[in-house]
């Protein structure tokens, strides 16, 4: 059973989608998305540097749009589907429409009207986000409350991250976790936390006339883990999700109760592969990085698909 993910706001690196323009249409696919978002999408995923890629008005949708076009290469010349997609924060979006939930297009005005909301949030108050690695868990959890901070990623795998004013983690990194590492993320701004409530208006107001179908294969969503069947009801989660905590720990859950034997990340790949290589034992996994990896991800497909013809 092969799940395909998709990675959230962080994994970007410059040059990442570099590669992948080599491949006949991906050029002509992002330019027609850049024309939707507004975003010069090839050049922020070439040239531009890490700062550039950090504004979460354009890493939002150039994760998405790069997840979409390689999920594209992946699958074309082929009946096969993936049994199941899931993806991570604003990965979602990207999952939405794999798994026919919402058109590339309508995917891409969603993340690119998140983008700016969250990056106007966040501009209210000096706000980040920092991971916890190790230490025991409900420690972790009883330190982060104690600094008025809010869990916004329970991830697994030994994996929480904090996320709060400026302020507050200053004084959670001066007095970390007992047996816990602390590492700041390249995000801008305390996602999946109250600081992004004016954002979620602004979606609840917006998300109502995206047009819905209902998922064609497995959907996960990271409010809880759970697999949800309507397309309606997992716009409306993502609209919500944007300030509640994701649950990643809860989707690989999902992801082993349904009997998942291949995970393939879309890039920028190599985050979620880590955390179920150390939460999922048996599950093959293939971090799509770069068009090198191709063939490695297509052998997984043949070998794993259940849903769809390989």
């Amino acid at each position: 059973m092969i799940l395909v993910a998709s990675p959230g706001q962080g994994a970007q690196t410059p040059g990442f989608l570099e590669p992948w323009l080599e491949i006949p249409g991906v050029a002509d696919r992002l330019a027609w998305w850049s024309a939707v978002t507004g975003l010069d999408l090839v050049r922020y995923g070439t040239t531009a540097d890490a700062e550039e890629i950090r504004d979460t008005a354009v890493a939002q949708p150039l994760l998405v749009a790069a997840a979409l076009a390689a999920h594209e290469v992946l699958y074309a010349d082929t009946d096969a589907a993936p049994d199941a997609v899931a993806g991570h924060s604003v990965g979602e979006l990207a999952a939405a429409a794999i798994a026919g939930v919402l058109s590339p297009e309508a995917a891409l005005v969603l993340v690119r009207e998140r983008g700016r909301a969250m990056a106007e949030a966040a501009a209210v108050t000096e706000t980040g986000m920092t991971a916890v690695l190790g230490g025991d868990a409900d420690e972790v959890l009883a330190a982060i409350d104690k600094h008025g901070l809010t869990p916004a990623n329970v991830n697994g795998a030994g994996q929480i991250v904090a996320a709060g004013t400026a302020a507050e983690l200053a004084e959670f990194t001066a007095e970390p976790p007992a047996k816990a590492r602390l590492r700041s993320l390249s995000v801008a701004g305390a996602f999946h936390t109250g600081h992004m409530a004016p954002a979620v208006d602004t979606l609840r107001r917006l998300a109502p006339g995206a047009p819905v179908a209902d998922p064609r294969t497995t959907l996960l969503q990271n409010r809880d883990g759970a697999a949800v069947d309507s397309g309606r009801e997992f716009v409306g989660r993502l609209v919500e999700q944007v300030s509640a905590p994701v649950r990643w720990d809860a989707c690989m859950a999902t992801m082993r109760e349904l009997g998942v034997t291949g995970i393939i990340e879309l890039p920028p790949a190599g985050t979620l592969t880590g955390l179920a290589k150390r939460e999922l034992k048996g599950v093959e996994l293939v971090a799509l990085k770069t068009p090198a990896d191709l063939d490695k991800a297509r052998e997984l497909i043949k070998a794993h698909t259940t849903g769809g013809a390989s």
